[in-house]
């Protein structure tokens, strides 16, 4: 069991009682888990299958028609009438999840031209292309924080670092690491994915690389003012009158302190990085094509205005999951605060 210092279940107590942001936490872990469970919540393919006396999982496992009794030697169409009534001639039955659509997977039996309004089969209806809306959101809200928790990941250890050494050692280390940040922050991103879209595909790796060169920038700031007002605290002068080596100096005597503010800006930074990822979406420099996302959801609210759930649904999900993120960070904000 872990023991937290006063000053840890302090800071636990007042983040508790921001309820507003501590009733967001919870919600937005809710949300995430759903995203991350996708496949359990909306799938093509059935959570467990019996026939023939055995057990089947579909959803984990790819199996050809021939193991269930068929004839051709590839993968089946559960949702097919076919399939249905093989599985049922062998005394079986398939448990599907909730939606039975994956974020891929056309309905072919809509009855109207596509996108089509919300019914009982597509809850919040569907596409232009004829796929589950709500499949999409799930599936495309998981890569959007995925993708979000990796960059501000990734920038929080670069700009971390960069603050650190700047702060440390002032000088020459510093001015020339200032000069460097405003020459680096002066270099205009989008233009540049756009250039190198011409070059490579995008990917969800791809532009994790690009984002991670320039989104570090937001921290440096916070983490170099606290480590030149702590260089000069008297803990920090005689750690290292001592001989302490400087990586300790900096790991143990003066990080902890700069992580309280720099912790108050991961929420913000999360939020940042999946509005940059719809963004780019949104302009066609994101994912590769098809991919589900909630850019993509957004163009598609544009092209087809006759659709307004394509619309609604983007908006609200993306006003959810920054207005969650953004409760948290200002719940974290006030926890943190060295006058509280």
């Amino acid at each position: 069991m872990m023991v937290l210092s006063p000053m840890a279940r302090r800071r636990l107590d007042r983040f508790k009682q921001n309820r507003r942001g501590w009733w967001s936490l919870w919600l937005f872990l809710l949300v995430f888990a759903l995203a991350l469970g996708a496949e359990l919540v909306a799938n093509d393919k059935p959570l467990l299958l019996k026939a023939g006396g055995q057990y089947y999982f579909p959803a984990f496992k790819r199996y050809t028609e021939q193991q269930l009794g068929g004839v051709l030697p590839f993968q089946p169409d559960y949702r097919s009438d076919y399939v249905r009534q093989l599985v049922k001639g062998q005394g079986g039955w398939m448990l599907f999840p909730p939606i039975a659509f994956s974020a891929d997977t056309p309905n072919y039996d809509l009855g109207r031209p596509a996108p089509s309004p919300p019914t009982a089969q597509n809850w919040l209806g569907t596409d232009n292309q004829a796929r589950d809306v709500l499949a999409r959101v799930l599936y495309g809200t998981r890569v959007s924080v995925l993708f979000a928790l990796a960059l501000t990941l990734i920038s929080s250890l670069i700009g971390i670092a960069a603050g650190a050494l700047q702060g440390y050692y002032g000088g020459w280390v510093d001015l020339f690491g200032q000069r460097l940040l405003e020459v680096w922050s002066g270099l205009p991103v989008l233009y540049l994915l756009i250039i190198l879209s011409g070059f490579v595909e995008p990917n969800f790796w791809w532009l994790l690389g690009i984002m991670a060169l320039f989104n570090w920038l937001a921290l440096v700031d916070v983490v170099r003012a606290e480590f030149l007002r702590g260089r000069n605290l008297e803990y920090v002068k005689a750690a290292r009158a001592l001989g302490l080596p400087t990586r300790r100096v900096i790991v143990r005597h003066i990080l902890p302190n700069a992580m309280t503010a720099t912790l108050s800006y991961l929420p913000f930074i999360l939020t940042g990085a999946i509005s940059t990822l719809t963004a780019l979406d949104f302009l066609g420099f994101g994912m590769p094509a098809g991919s589900a996302s909630l850019g993509e959801l957004v163009a598609q609210g544009k092209e087809n205005l006759q659709a307004p759930w394509l619309g609604l649904t983007a908006f609200f999900t993306l006003a959810l999951l920054l207005t969650l993120l953004v409760f948290i960070g200002e719940a974290l904000r006030d926890a943190f605060d060295p006058r509280r």
